[in-house]
């Protein structure tokens, strides 16, 4: 039997593959948008981009903008208790709606 690849994006079909409507790359502006530090995101990878991608066992977490590098951003999340730093472009990072101040 010949050993199975292990590379970055093995075993990401399902996670990499966009709804006919979405296929080709995104809109300019997601690769322009800007995020301030302590601004909360998502990782939402855009497959069409393979510059600055994190690592596909990230995709749908919530993270912190702790700095920006370049035109990337480092990220930081907990990861079973332990803190741990990411860097990603903006393509692939959804922003989280602020909450909104509850009047009571």
């Amino acid at each position: 039997m010949v050993k199975s690849s292990k590379g970055f994006r093995s075993r990401s079909r399902g996670t990499f593959t966009k709804e006919v409507r979405e296929k080709g790359m995104p809109p300019v502006n997601w690769f322009l948008r800007s995020f301030e530090i302590g601004d909360r995101v998502t990782i939402r990878i855009e497959p069409s981009d393979p510059h600055g991608q994190p690592h596909p066992r990230y995709q749908g977490r919530t993270c912190t903008v702790v700095a920006k590098s370049g035109r990337a951003y480092r990220i930081e999340f907990l990861d079973g208790g332990k803190p741990k730093q990411l860097v990603a472009t903006p393509v692939h990072l959804w922003p989280v709606p602020k909450p909104e101040a509850t009047h009571a």
